[in-house]
């Protein structure tokens, strides 16, 4: 009789002596058979049929109750070994072997009764907004691979993973991660592989990001994935709690500038900077990268600024094998030197604006933004005082009026004789 699949078996567990039973009642009946004499030996004296009968119910009756006693033992390992292959596997969840996946059902919590041989769980693309200590209640000492992709998780609270002592790998990626307790791992773990892509998408959480890796008890992590998060900048101190990091991936997560001794990791073998917005590196960085003959580094896709400023990181890049896509490394400015591949580029190409004149510059449009201002300014009292202002050139008017007509009155008496000698004597 063959048993029925594992999926039937999830949906409508049958109860076992069903299968079983039967084969075990066969087996005990082919015993007794099989010692029953041939016919040619029933027929007899009565000292055979009476040997007959010792045999059926002497001396065979030993074998026949040992044979029952084992086929009892096989009928309970085979009870318990179904229990523990059916144990509980969770609705809208498919068990195989010793993997579980639970995808694309809507799920808002991880599932629960998990099988206690569980050594791989795919929960991806779910609704699971938190994930606490609450969602693993149970040891689960078998699982090495742990997936929760795509779930928007926001919250990650503390003693999540207290249950999963022997988790290897963890796969946090396309969430929305905006707490992530520095007591979500165990103190002893064994955590060697975290994905963490696409799950930071503003930058004003990084806090968060540097807090779990520095404190987080990741001591064995050896494979770390930060690409396509918006990290802009990353702090000197994000891998220090990392002593074994091996690889690293940092693309596509904006980084604008890394900072003087940040990737100084000495087992550091692997180092993904592509897709960046990163403009140049300074001398200290580069000569902290080329201490580290084994590490392998990806550049391509930046913006690189062609001037004074990378001189070293040019002579680095010509005389290294460590940066294993150089020569798709290319100018993005200036101008004359855009899309020009750096190794291309010579050093008397690489022009700088002099001091003095980059002082002008700035000056100039310090100046302007200050005269704007006083523009600005200027205009709003004149706004605020146009009655006063009115008054004013009214009374200026009035005044230049009065001036005015004295003036022709004086001009009037000096152009008659009469009337000047009346002003004259009128003056005595």
């Amino acid at each position: 009789m063959t048993a029925p699949n594992l999926q039937e078996l999830s949906a409508h567990p049958p109860r076992v002596e069903e299968w079983y039973a039967p084969t075990l009642r066969r087996a005990a009946l082919g015993c007794w058979v099989r010692s029953f004499p041939p016919v040619s030996q029933r027929v007899g004296n009565t000292e055979s049929k009476m040997r007959l009968l010792s045999t059926l119910c002497g001396s065979n009756r030993g074998e026949i109750r040992g044979r029952t006693q084992m086929s009892g033992m096989m009928y309970l390992l085979l009870l318990f070994a179904l229990v523990l292959s059916c144990r509980g596997c969770p609705e809208k969840c498919v068990c195989s072997s010793q993997t579980v996946k639970c995808q694309n059902q809507n799920l808002h919590a991880i599932p629960q009764a998990l099988p206690a041989n569980t050594k791989s769980l795919f929960v991806t693309g779910n609704n699971i907004s938190r994930i606490s200590v609450g969602s693993f209640p149970s040891p689960l000492s078998q699982l090495t691979d742990l997936y929760l992709s795509g779930n928007e998780i926001e919250f990650v609270d503390a003693m999540v993973f207290v249950n999963l002592t022997n988790l290897v790998r963890l796969d946090l990626s396309n969430n929305n991660i905006l707490t992530f307790s520095e007591r979500a791992f165990p103190t002893h773990n064994n955590l060697q592989v975290l994905n963490l892509s696409r799950s930071f998408h503003n930058h004003t959480y990084l806090d968060v990001l540097v807090t779990v890796l520095q404190r987080g008890q990741l001591d064995n992590l050896t494979d770390l994935d930060l690409s396509n998060n918006d990290l802009v900048l990353l702090p000197d101190t994000i891998l220090t709690g990392l002593p074994r990091l091996v690889n690293l991936s940092l693309q596509n997560s904006s980084i604008i500038s890394i900072l003087n001794s940040t990737l100084n990791v000495s087992l550091l073998r692997d180092l993904d900077l592509r897709d960046n917005s990163i403009r140049d590196m300074s001398p200290v960085m580069v000569k902290e990268l080329s201490l580290n003959p084994g590490l392998r580094i990806r550049l391509a896709g930046n913006p690189w600024r062609c001037d004074c400023i990378i001189e070293n990181m040019l002579l680095w890049l010509k005389n290294t094998t460590q940066v294993v896509d150089a020569q798709n490394l290319t100018c993005a400015d200036p101008e004359a030197l855009k899309r020009q591949p750096l190794l291309q580029v010579g050093p008397s190409q690489l022009k700088c604006l002099g001091d003095m004149e980059g002082v002008l510059e700035t000056s100039y449009v310090f100046l302007g933004l200050v005269l704007a201002l006083i523009g600005v300014i200027f205009l709003l009292v004149l706004y605020l005082n146009r009655k006063g202002i009115k008054r004013w050139i009214y009374n200026i008017r009035d005044a230049c009026r009065d001036h005015m007509e004295g003036y022709h009155y004086r001009y009037e008496i000096n152009s008659d004789p009469h009337l000047a000698n009346l002003s004259i004597n009128s003056d005595v």
